[in-house]
């Protein structure tokens, strides 16, 4: 392989959002740096099964307040 032409691969903290942390390498950052999730498997529908309700009915409620009027 080439000298100096891969990224430097160092520890950062990953903080979930439930608070708890852990430590992996990658490339992202500088060494030590921290990645504050907003999503991840612990909260997100697709990896738990839990489904939130969306507010769509606002929404939609503003949908045909506003184009409701139009004829086609």
């Amino acid at each position: 392989m080439k000298a100096d032409i891969h990224p430097d691969y160092h520890e950062i903290k990953i903080i979930m959002t439930d608070g708890s942390e852990y430590t992996t390498r990658s490339t992202y950052g500088e060494p030590g740096a921290v990645i504050r999730l907003e999503i991840d498997p612990k909260s997100h529908p697709a990896w738990t099964g839990q489904h939130r309700i969306v507010d769509s009915g606002g929404q939609i409620s503003r949908f045909n307040k506003r184009f409701g009027g139009l004829k086609l």
